[in-house]
């Protein structure tokens, strides 16, 4: 992953853990309304992709005893993994894209509430995404996938200052552009061209003279309604739309996006489908029912959307009725790092992957609360405009102190722990019983999302090792 080059190594914060009653004393600890649900406390455990579901999107024991584990320590709500909304082949990701994916999410809705006694709220987030292709070997990707066009003999002529390749065979064209130089393939192939070269194939939204990319903003809504309904009959509290990162949603909000069809440019044209998908989802699954969304504070790429933007976003969705927003950043394929050959493209290797789960090697500003400005801004911008969404803000929260501040500074109304959580899955009970001393603490070393990018099962450097030096999969057991 990218750091930031001034790479100063920062410390954990210095804390000091509340006693019992000033926990349940404390805004982290207080209730707080998400549409027609009550969170019991505004602690959140955002969605993290364990990679622990079967091959073929359904939920195995891996991911029941994943979430259990998570709902032991009694948080106020968990949102599980990104869960795929079309009924396609997606590796090791849960999906509920057709009725057949419904009992094993039921299961999981039950395990939860079990493990939990019935305190924390689940929802459930559902996404699109297009398709990314693994970086082929140069020789594949020169003699079957390269569609030769007339402005490769024309370009390779002039680079190479030899007309033989106007009228060379095509077997022979495509053996010399095997053999070209870096630089002489810079002048010969087009930018696209370049990038399925060197990252793989990817399909975005502006490719509009591919159909399926053009039908989006018809079938779309109609597909995460669907979805949204399996996640309500599987008993989940609520869904949650993915608008965020380097995926479908986010793609048609980002700036980069220049369809021409009324759903790119502008801002207004650039909302038009989120709005137009949060509306079939809510006629789907009615108005007692929490449907909220993820979306980017700042997407973190040359020309891309910024806070202003979000804001805008933010503010358009509210007065649709979205019940919450959570605010991340970045995490885009735009300025990924290049795969190896035979690995696809991993949106969270770049600056905005970076800015999405800062690291303790950081820059002047340091990782802890990095990303809370934006959500307090979209958050002032709604509270400006008479609209009481809550906002989730998220990013290097580990400390009572810090989660406490954030709340009563208003913001955000609900704080979002990932990498700690994951560390120590009973952090929140831990705190309300007053043993803040045996939290373990998240190190912010991005272990687990070193694990996440090559699709290995994620765990945690913290948690001790089983018998043979394998790394456990589940945090070990707390017993006060």
């Amino acid at each position: 992953m990218w750091t930031p080059p001034e790479r100063i190594r920062h410390p954990l914060l210095e804390t000091t853990w509340p006693s019992s009653d000033e926990a349940r004393g404390a805004a982290l600890f207080s209730s707080i309304r998400i549409g027609p649900v009550e969170l019991r406390h505004r602690t959140w455990v955002p969605a993290m992709v364990p990679w622990r579901a079967t091959d073929e999107g359904f939920v195995t024991r891996e991911v029941l005893d994943w979430y259990e584990r998570f709902a032991r320590g009694q948080p106020g709500a968990i949102v599980v993994e990104a869960t795929g909304i079309r009924d396609i082949p997606s590796g090791p990701l849960l999906r509920v894209g057709h009725d057949r994916f419904v009992p094993g999410l039921r299961e999981l809705v039950e395990t939860v509430r079990v493990a939990s006694d019935g305190q924390t709220r689940l929802f459930i987030q559902i996404i699109d995404f297009l398709s990314v292709k693994r970086r082929p070997p140069a020789d594949k990707f020169f003699r079957r996938f390269l569609d030769i066009r007339p402005e490769h003999r024309e370009k390779l002529s002039e680079v190479l200052e030899d007309p033989i390749w106007k009228d060379a065979s095509e077997s022979d064209l495509r053996d010399r552009l095997l053999r070209c130089t870096d630089n002489e393939l810079d002048k010969t192939l087009s930018p696209r061209e370049l990038d399925d070269l060197r990252y793989g194939a990817r399909e975005r939204v502006n490719d509009m003279h591919l159909e399926h990319i053009r039908e989006l903003p018809r079938v779309l809504p109609g597909i995460f309604a669907e979805a949204a309904a399996r996640a309500r009959e599987a008993g989940f509290d609520g869904v949650e739309l993915h608008y965020a990162h380097a995926y479908t949603m986010a793609s048609f909000l980002s700036k980069q996006n220049h369809r021409e069809d009324g759903y790119g440019g502008s801002r207004e044209h650039r909302i038009r489908l989120p709005v137009e998908v949060y509306e079939a989802v809510r006629q789907r699954v009615g108005d007692e029912y929490v449907v909220g969304c993820r979306i980017l504070g700042d997407e973190v790429i040359e020309g891309g959307s910024e806070l202003d933007d979000a804001s805008y976003f933010a503010l358009e969705l509210g007065r649709a009725g979205m019940d919450y927003i959570s605010v991340s950043k970045g995490g885009k394929f735009e300025d990924a790092k290049q795969p190896a050959v035979g690995w696809a493209v991993y949106p969270y290797t770049g600056r905005s992957g970076y800015e999405c789960m800062p690291t303790v090697y950081s820059d002047a500003d340091g990782p802890f609360g990095r990303n809370v400005s934006l959500a307090a801004t979209i958050k002032n911008s709604l509270t400006q405009a008479g609209l009481s969404v809550p906002v989730v803000t998220s990013g290097g929260i580990g400390t009572f102190e810090l989660a406490e501040r954030i709340l009563k500074n208003k913001e955000a109304d609900i704080v979002a722990a990932a990498r700690q959580s994951l560390a120590d899955p009973d952090w929140y009970r831990k705190m309300l019983m007053g043993r803040g001393d045996a939290v373990r603490r998240c190190e912010f070393t991005n272990y687990c999302e070193a694990l996440d990018q090559k699709h290995k099962r994620v765990t945690c450097k913290l948690w001790d090792r089983e018998a043979r030096g394998k790394r456990r999969l589940i945090a070990p057991e707390w017993r006060p």
